[in-house]
C-alpha cells in the first residue's frame, strides 16, 4: 500500500472523528446562532390536558414515591392523568400501585415483560392528554416542571420536547468523563433545537404530542430516538426546554455505565438497520443531524484503530513519530483512568471515558448481530 493512501486514511480519520466530537458541537452552535428559530410558548394560562406516564419493571421501592411526585405537580388536577404501566413486575409493584386511592391514577398491569416500548404504546393507547410526559421510576420531576413541558406546545410547529435533567456526578474518572460526555450531549441537543429540531431527547425526562405519536416496534431499544425521529418525519420540531427540570439521585457509574451504554449502542444499530431511510435527504429533513450526532461515532472506534495503524506505517516520516507519541500519551491516559478508576483527573478522565464510550460501541454492534434481542431493561441497582 502506498504512502499516500496510508495517509490519506490517517488524516481522513482524523478529520471524521475531530469532525463528530468536536466540529458537529461546533457547527450546530454556530447555526443556531446565525438562524435562530424560536419556539412561540403559551402564557401562564395554556394548561391543556396532561397524561404522565412511567412504565416500570420491579421498582416496588420507589413507585409510590414516583407516582406522589407527579400527582404533587403544580399543575390543575382536573387537567391531569397520571399512568403507570407496570411491565411484568414480580416484586410487590403492583400491590404498591394498588394501594394509591388518588383517581387521577390509571394503572396498565402486564402480567408477561414486554419491555419498555410495548409498555409506551399501551399508555400512548389509553392517555388522554394532548400533551403527554414521559419519565422513568427513578427520577423526580421539579414541581413545576410539568407546567414548562406544556408551554412550548403551544407553538403548533412542536411536537416534541426535551428537560433537563441532572445527574449526580460519579466517583471514579470513568464516570468523570461519561458526566462531561452527558453534559455535550445536552449541549448539542439544545443547540439542535434552537436552529431546528433535535435528533432525540432524553427518555427520562420528555413530552410529546399526543396526536404526532405512531406506536413503535415494541422490540425497539432507543426509544428516546426512535420516537422524536418519527415525530420530526411528520414536519414536527423536537425542541428543548431547559425549565423542565428534573433530578436523578443514581451518579455516573462505571460499572453502571458499561451496561446502558453497551445496550445504547445496540439500540443505535438496531435504529440505523431498520430505518436506513432516514439517511436520506429526501426522506428525512434531519438526515445529516442523525449521521453526524448519531451514525458517525458509531465508527469512532474503527477510526482510531485505523488512525493508529497508519501512524504506525508511517513512522519512517518524522512528523508521524512525533505524531505517534501523542497517540501513545492519549492511550496511556486512557489505560490509567481504566485501570486506576479513583484517579479523578480531567486529564486522565476524558480520555478514559472516549476510549470506554468507543468500545462500548463495537460491544454494542457484537450484541445486535449475534444476540436476540431481549424488550426487556437494563436496570442497576
Amino acid at each position: 500500500m502506498s504512502q499516500v493512501i496510508i495517509q490519506a486514511l490517517f488524516w481522513g480519520s482524523v478529520v471524521v472523528l475531530a469532525y463528530t466530537f468536536l466540529g458537529y458541537p461546533l457547527l450546530v452552535a454556530v447555526l443556531a446562532r446565525l438562524r435562530p428559530r424560536p419556539v412561540t410558548k403559551g402564557d401562564a394560562a395554556w394548561l391543556p390536558r396532561l397524561s404522565a406516564v412511567v412504565v416500570v419493571r420491579n421498582g416496588v421501592e420507589r413507585i409510590a414515591a414516583r407516582v406522589a411526585n407527579l400527582l404533587e405537580a403544580d399543575y390543575p388536577a382536573d387537567r391531569l392523568e397520571v399512568i403507570v404501566v407496570s411491565d411484568g413486575s414480580t416484586d410487590g409493584t403492583n400491590e404498591a400501585l394498588a394501594a394509591i386511592t388518588d383517581p387521577r391514577l390509571r394503572v396498565i398491569v402486564h402480567r408477561e415483560h414486554a419491555g419498555k416500548a410495548h409498555g409506551i404504546n399501551a399508555a400512548m393507547a389509553q392517555a388522554t392528554g394532548e400533551v403527554v410526559v414521559m419519565g422513568d421510576a427513578r427520577q423526580r420531576f421539579a414541581v413545576d416542571a410539568l407546567r414548562a413541558f406544556v408551554k412550548p406546545f403551544a407553538d403548533p410547529s412542536v411536537g416534541a420536547v426535551c428537560g433537563s435533567l441532572e445527574v449526580a456526578h460519579g466517583a471514579d474518572a470513568v464516570s468523570g468523563g461519561v458526566d462531561a460526555h452527558w453534559r455535550l450531549e445536552n449541549f448539542v441537543r439544545r443547540q439542535e433545537a434552537a436552529f431546528d429540531s433535535s435528533v432525540g431527547y432524553t427518555g427520562a425526562i420528555c413530552a410529546v404530542r399526543r396526536s404526532a405519536y405512531r406506536e413503535i416496534p415494541t422490540d425497539t431499544i432507543l426509544d428516546d430516538v426512535v420516537i422524536p425521529m418519527t415525530i420530526a418525519m411528520q414536519g414536527y420540531r423536537v425542541v428543548y426546554e431547559p425549565a423542565a427540570r428534573g433530578t436523578d439521585p443514581q451518579p455516573f457509574a462505571s460499572d453502571i455505565e458499561r451496561r446502558r451504554k453497551r445496550r445504547t449502542m445496540m439500540g443505535n444499530f438496531q435504529m440505523l438497520f431498520r430505518y436506513p431511510e432516514w439517511l436520506l435527504p429526501w426522506r428525512h429533513r434531519l438526515w445529516w443531524q442523525l449521521i453526524s450526532h448519531k451514525v458517525l461515532r458509531l465508527a469512532g472506534f474503527p477510526l482510531m484503530v485505523t488512525m493508529l495503524a497508519a501512524n504506525l506505517m508511517l513512522l519512517d516520516l518524522a512528523p508521524y513519530r512525533l505524531l505517534l507519541v501523542g497517540q501513545g500519551a492519549f492511550y496511556l491516559l486512557a489505560a490509567l483512568g481504566l485501570c486506576l478508576p479513583r484517579l479523578r483527573l480531567r486529564a486522565v478522565a476524558l480520555p478514559a471515558s472516549f476510549v470506554f464510550v468507543n468500545w462500548r460501541t463495537m460491544l454494542g454492534l457484537r450484541d445486535y448481530l449475534f444476540s436476540q434481542s431481549r424488550p426487556g431493561w437494563d436496570k442497576a441497582a
